[in-house]
């Protein structure tokens, strides 16, 4: 087979191996987000309910805008492979046609002159004529091998005939995708932009209810004080009780793997969605606000239980005014925080394993019920929870 010929299936193959596999990366990817919108979407269907637009659920609309983006964001990566892939097999397909007119040149060329022998010097004739045994079977030997090469030539242009069908199939297979992909991505802008004029809608119908916006904030941050100043006040009584007894073997193991797990730990409730990320942000409303949260706020729709997300022993029940309960939950040197809990089913000291459940998420009927867990993870300082918890 000519070299091109091998450098353009060398290059299919090789791209196809790494091309599919990223595409199955980002089909896969793109199911996970879609049915975290149709999740999003239940739970904007019950905060429709309420008949006043809430901050809740511009942030759950906002979530919503964000895993759309995600979703054309990876199409739009699918249609970069695609597109490479594509071009890729025309490069191929012109390379091994090129190398296909070569070897039937070639191969023509071997028939014509192999029946131009025969009509002369017939092959019987030739072995016969030799000079001696030695050069007669030399010469048989010679016609063996003129009648190998053909049948190779005759091998390797039916060969790259199947190789060229076969990548024009995968290259209108391909085309086809495309064509679907940009089909089904004309859909996913669309409805971004409905979603994106309906949250643009809903914050300028909450900009009118500006004062009682700014006393909710100001009430959230109180509470918030309070949640803060209530946990740093039990971690600190547990950190000086470390100090004076050490941590058991056991305690350190689990801190270590704990450690070693972040960003892979589970998440403190079965399925949620993050509506208030760690640290400073905009107020998703009044842009000239800002809110600070030591934490994640994960809200759920239906009965949602926290869970632990690592073994762990049970350090503080805390009831804080304005947030309902409050666990606690050592694992060496880290604590995990549940807040806004109610019917607690562990009590100090309690061992906990891992996803095992710890309490029931509070549903606010002022939010047609919707359960909000305050989550936070501390280790000398709050650190951001997303970045420990698993990407699901």
């Amino acid at each position: 087979m000519k070299f091109l010929s091998i450098v353009a299936i060398l290059l299919i193959s090789f791209y196809g191996l790494l091309s599919g596999q990223t595409r199955a990366e980002l089909e896969d990817q793109r199911r996970k987000t879609l049915e975290d919108i149709s999740y999003v979407d239940d739970l904007l269907k019950s905060t429709a309910k309420v008949k006043s637009e809430s901050l809740n659920a511009v942030k759950i609309l906002g979530n919503k805008v964000y895993l759309r983006e995600s979703v054309i964001k990876g199409m739009g990566q699918e249609i970069n492979l695609l597109n490479e892939r594509i071009e890729l097999n025309r490069i191929a397909i012109e390379m091994m046609e090129n190398d296909l007119v070569l070897l039937k040149e070639e191969y023509s060329r071997t028939i014509i002159n192999s029946y131009k022998l025969k009509k002369v010097n017939p092959e019987i004739v030739y072995i016969l004529s030799a000079r001696d045994f030695n050069q007669g079977y030399k010469r048989l030997k010679y016609l063996q091998q003129v009648s190998k090469f053909r049948r190779n030539e005759s091998e390797i242009i039916a060969e790259l005939k199947a190789q060229i069908e076969e990548t024009k199939i995968n290259l209108e297979n391909d085309l086809l995708k495309m064509s679907d992909l940009r089909h089904r991505e004309v859909i996913q802008k669309n409805m971004l932009q409905e979603e994106q004029i309906k949250k643009q809608k809903m914050v300028r119908s909450l900009s009118n209810k500006e004062k009682q916006l700014q006393k909710d904030l100001a009430e959230k941050k109180r509470i918030a004080k309070r949640i803060e100043d209530e946990i740093a006040r039990i971690i600190e009584a547990e950190r000086k009780k470390s100090i004076r007894t050490a941590l058991t073997p056991e305690q350190k193991i689990i801190g270590d793997n704990f450690s070693d797990n972040k960003g892979r730990l589970p998440w403190p409730v079965e399925r949620g969605i993050i509506t208030s990320h760690f640290g400073t942000h905009q107020h998703p409303v009044l842009k000239y606000l800002t809110e600070e949260n030591i934490g994640v706020e994960i809200t759920s729709s239906g009965k949602t239980f926290a869970r632990s997300v690592f073994n762990g022993e049970v350090t503080a029940i805390s009831a804080i005014s304005g947030s309902n309960m409050t666990v606690i939950i050592q694992h060496g040197k880290y604590y995990s925080v549940y807040n806004n809990l109610v019917n607690v089913k562990v009590k100090k000291g309690d061992k906990v394993d891992i996803k095992q459940l710890i309490g029931e998420v509070f549903a606010d009927p002022g939010s047609n019920f919707a359960c909000t867990l305050k989550f936070m993870i501390f280790e000398q300082k709050y650190l951001d929870p997303e970045l420990w918890i698993s990407k699901i």
